[in-house]
């Protein structure tokens, strides 16, 4: 090959092509810069056969078998948008024929020899990937982590204390249906007097959540872990650890569930290595890569996870200096779950993987 000629684009697999958040990305895809020789869609058997629209092109999904990533290889990339089992299993599958995983589950984010990537505050961790997999954090990490970053690399973090306002769409489909019938149920009633009404309207059939979400708000998200911790809060404080590269970084996370359909919101405390002036403060987070300051509530400008919702960006406001820390910010941001929290910066990752070969 002439060293003046480029190399043949890279192929693109995406694994979990039907689901809540393989449907942002195939909407993604067709809204980004085209980098890609091709894009394959792969499913469960039961979604094989369908089509779908990509670019502009229709689709056929194939199911998900060592057949689908027959002539993938190096330089190509497959995106896997699955629970963490399914990752497990077929990553190592596709890393074997040479092709680069980058994968939005949580089955690699604790792999010291997976790197752990936001593209806004880490991207250069990208090209170490002994496994041949990077990985993306959970979606209440992303919605915060590319403006605790920013602020991080001019001021050095701490400390962090972090309480998460989940939507129902963290659970998929199967959370956003079982929201709304909920709402359905006690829509136009006078429930949420008494005790007990909300449940006996909704009944036992919750959905995924651990009590009913519709006129409430349940403090509980993942898997029970020791001293009371959930998975979720556990995931948050390990996945910011790393991404920031702070190992020892103190951090205290509550996540809450929540009855909005899509968009993540968090209160956020992040004290510093040294004194912070809100004022210079906002002037980072304007400039910071994939965060956009709402912030004048005077004239009741601030983000809200409904205006959120379909957008890119983490969105920031209510910032101010606490009170009783010179050290200390407090922040309040908001983001689309399935988009910012995990199609989005699936695609960037692979983009930057893609690039490789430019």
């Amino acid at each position: 090959m002439s060293p003046h000629r480029s190399a043949p684009a890279p192929a693109l697999a995406v694994v979990g092509a039907t689901g809540a958040v393989g449907s942002i990305l195939l909407q993604i895809l067709s809204q980004r810069a085209d980098v890609w020789g091709g894009i394959r869609l792969i499913a469960s058997p039961r979604s094989a056969g369908r089509v779908l629209a990509v670019r502009g092109e229709e689709t056929e999904v194939l199911a998900l078998t060592e057949d689908a990533f027959e002539g993938l290889g190096a330089g190509d990339v497959v995106l896997f948008l699955t629970p963490a089992e399914v990752s497990a299993r077929w990553a190592p599958v596709a890393t074997a024929r040479g092709a680069v995983v980058v994968d939005q589950s949580a089955a690699f984010r604790e792999d010291p020899e997976v790197p752990l990537v936001v593209p806004e505050v880490n991207a250069a961790a990208v090209r170490s990937r002994p496994r041949g997999i990077v990985a993306g954090p959970d979606c209440v990490t992303a919605a915060m982590i590319a403006a605790l970053g920013a602020l991080h690399a001019e001021y050095g973090l701490a400390e962090l204390a972090v309480s998460s306002y989940q939507a129902a769409s963290r659970s998929g489909r199967a959370g956003a249906e079982a929201l709304r019938r909920q709402l359905s149920l006690v829509a136009g009633t006078p429930l949420g007097e008494q005790p007990g009404d909300v449940r006996r309207a909704v009944g036992e059939d919750t959905g995924p959540f651990a009590a009913p979400l519709a006129l409430n708000v349940v403090p509980w998200s993942g898997e029970l872990r020791a001293d009371g911790w959930s998975s979720h809060e556990l995931a948050v404080r390990a996945e910011t650890r790393r991404i920031l590269g702070l190992e020892a970084l103190p951090v205290s996370v509550t996540c809450v569930q929540v009855p909005v359909v899509t968009g993540h919101s968090l209160t956020v405390r992040a004290r510093f290595e040294r004194e912070v002036a809100a004022a210079h403060a906002r002037e980072i987070l304007e400039a910071a890569p994939g965060v956009v300051l709402v912030d004048d509530p005077a004239a009741g400008e601030w983000p809200t996870p409904a205006d959120a919702a379909g957008t890119d960006p983490a969105w920031v406001g209510r910032l101010r200096g606490s009170l009783d820390d010179a050290r200390a910010l407090e922040f309040f941001v908001c983001a689309d779950n399935l988009r910012k929290g995990a199609a989005l910066n699936a695609a960037q990752i692979s983009e930057l993987i893609a690039g490789e070969s430019a």
